[in-house]
């Protein structure tokens, strides 16, 4: 299957399907994916940026993982099909950063 990657035009504001926040793009130019204050997302790619998947569930975090060039990456478990996808945090957004008290909280949750 070939990789496809569509950026433009999906980093846009949209209201958080779990905690109902309303969820501002991020300024860094890069594709905000989850809410900064739930860290839920929605299961709408296939590939990162693609919008093609059908499944469309609720992506839960489940856990975090600290990669050494990316920073804290969120590990999310699709509720629906149990597809996992990680996406990295956004820690440094000057309007809406992630909650880094919910990364430090999911740091502690055992692996399931």
């Amino acid at each position: 299957m070939a990789r496809r990657f569509t950026v433009q035009g999906t980093n846009t504001a949209f209201t958080c399907l779990h905690c109902n926040t309303l969820v501002q793009p991020l300024e860094n130019g890069s594709v905000r994916n989850h809410c900064p204050v739930c860290l839920h997302s929605v299961h709408v790619d296939e590939f990162p940026g693609d919008r093609a998947s059908p499944c469309v569930g609720l992506l839960e975090p489940v856990r975090v993982e600290h990669n050494s060039k990316k920073g804290w990456i969120i590990v999310h478990r699709c509720a629906k099909c149990g597809a996992e996808r990680r996406n990295k945090a956004a820690l440094d957004d000057p309007n809406q950063p992630d909650d880094f008290d919910k990364i430090i909280m999911l740091s502690r949750a055992p692996r399931l």
